[in-house]
């Protein structure tokens, strides 16, 4: 372990980040009725040009009279290159109440642009007399963003998750598909005659797990666009959760319980770590350092990797 203690994450439930236009009034009640940890209304690219300023008012009327319960509730503002972002900033901080909790900048490519923002905010929270300041989750969606990811996880004290949003991701990188997450169909290897397809987002993924760790903030998996293959989903969320992430988008209300199933670790997963534990305590009380459970070397490393899994059932559990 380095000199630099590696700072805990946000403990709080992100498996599940739901999306919702902020021109679609009638859907703000379901979401926030549904099982979803985070609540994600939307300004920005399931907004059409025209709908933009109906639908910050119609964000602000929600934030201040739905009963959002214990969600996480998050605005995602339009991009630091649009005319929009600013009034999104101003009017929202400015006209909704103290339930909001985070505001979500998209197509992040620098710490500068966090700094923008932060800016911002910290300013109009000065002049209005907020007491609750409120935080700051990024997406990656560009090849400058990947390059300078961990830069942009120690922008703001106010950051707490970090998206990969695999669409625009895709077209900033040059990449030849129109999927949104998932498997491509062009990237593969042939063994023995046979194709085998790997995982185009894992390299980036990592990247952001690594930035995110580092830092003391939540990575979390992005989009998947084709919201009729559960298959498809649940495999790419438990890419992602064995890389690290906490939790995945979900693009429609199917997808909610699939990422609540992913990312809360299983009863049995919990029991084993728990096993492992309580095999390491009668290691340590004998003087070993080491101990064997079910045919394999366990450690001091086996202990620190069934924490994660146990602190991460018992903080679902609590929520």
């Amino acid at each position: 372990m380095s000199f630099r203690i590696q700072p805990a994450a946000p403990a709080r439930p992100n498996r599940c980040q739901l999306f919702g236009p902020g021109s679609k009034v009638k859907l703000f009640e379901k979401m926030a009725a549904s099982a979803a940890d985070v609540i994600n209304l939307d300004l920005e690219d399931s907004v059409a040009p025209d709908d933009k300023d109906q639908a910050r008012t119609n964000v602000i009327e929600a934030i201040n009279s739905v009963d959002w319960g214990n969600k996480y509730l998050s605005v995602r503002i339009n991009g630091l290159d649009t005319p929009y972002w600013y009034r999104d900033v101003v009017d929202i901080l400015e006209q909704a109440g103290e339930r909001l909790d985070q505001i979500m900048i998209p197509k992040v490519g620098c710490a500068e642009d966090v700094y923008a923002v932060d800016a911002l905010v910290t300013a109009i929270e000065r002049a209005k007399g907020r007491s609750k300041p409120v935080s700051f989750e990024v997406i990656i969606e560009s090849a400058a963003g990947i390059a300078h990811a961990e830069e942009i996880a120690k922008s703001s004290p106010r950051l707490q998750a970090m998206s990969l949003g695999a669409a625009d991701f895709a077209a900033s990188m040059g990449m030849q598909t129109t999927g949104i997450g998932g498997t491509q169909e062009n990237y593969y290897m042939i063994r023995e005659g046979q194709k085998h397809w790997s995982d185009p987002w894992h390299w980036a993924q990592a990247a952001i797990v690594a930035a995110c760790r580092t830092h003391g903030i939540l990575p979390v998996d992005g989009p998947f666009g084709d919201f009729s293959d559960e298959d498809g989903y649940i495999a790419q969320a438990k890419r992602s959760a064995t890389l690290g992430m906490v939790g995945k988008w979900a693009i429609h209300p199917s997808q909610i319980a699939l990422a609540n199933q992913v990312f809360t670790p299983s009863d049995e997963a919990v029991a084993e770590a728990r096993e492992i534990l309580a095999a390491m305590e009668e290691a340590k009380a004998s003087g070993a350092g080491a101990t064997v459970y079910k045919g394999r070397l366990v450690d001091i490393a086996s202990i620190k990797q069934a924490e994660v899994i146990v602190a991460q059932a018992e903080l679902i559990a609590g929520s």
